[in-house]
């Protein structure tokens, strides 16, 4: 009997880009440290496959302290090189330190009374944009003026093309395929 589940293509068949297809990508994330782990994620996904990063996520939520914001701002050359010889994550120097840079913006951000997650979420104009067919561009208006503010604000690894994915990944974009398993319950999870 064949698989009668249609899912978008791009997750393909491997097992772990099945699971994070149908449990995460696309699902809206309303928590600021989670979103921005995510955003970290995605600049080190820069120049690879997604699938390197999914490979990697617990090697690297190990070795950055659970991407805690508190404890990465605090790393100093020691941690840098403590990283740089850690087979288990994406071993860049320049990410490492944009993953340290960014800490301490969402900090200072934070500290200041600004909700990243708010912020990030006035880009979509609070709900999520729904995918109504045709093929998926790599960026958008949004991505474009999201990725301007980010680097404004000192964030680094993060131009449209990055943010566009970044913003798919936290479901601020629906872009499941409109007959994937996915499409219809991930549009229901969007708040109004």
């Amino acid at each position: 009997m064949a698989d009668s589940l249609h899912r978008c293509a791009w997750c393909g068949t491997d097992p772990l880009y099945v699971a994070y297809h149908d449990e995460e990508w696309g699902v809206p994330e309303y928590d600021a440290r989670a979103l921005w782990e995510k955003l970290v994620l995605d600049g080190f996904q820069a120049g690879l496959a997604w699938i390197t990063i999914l490979r990697k996520r617990e090697g690297m939520r190990d070795a950055f302290h659970g991407f805690d914001p508190e404890i990465i701002a605090r790393y100093g050359e020691a941690d840098i090189e403590r990283l740089l010889g850690d087979a288990r994550i994406i071993r860049s120097r320049a990410k490492i330190n944009s993953a340290i840079k960014g800490a301490r913006i969402w900090l200072e951000m934070r500290d200041n009374g600004e909700d990243f997650s708010a912020w990030l979420w006035s880009f979509v104009g609070g709900t999520p944009f729904q995918h109504e067919g045709g093929p998926r561009p790599t960026q958008t208006p949004e991505s474009v003026a999201m990725a301007r503010a980010l680097k404004q604000r000192g964030f680094t690894f993060c131009g449209p093309v990055i943010v566009y994915a970044f913003m798919q990944a936290v479901g601020m974009v629906n872009d499941h395929d409109l007959n994937c398993l996915r499409h219809a319950p991930t549009r229901a999870m969007a708040r109004s």
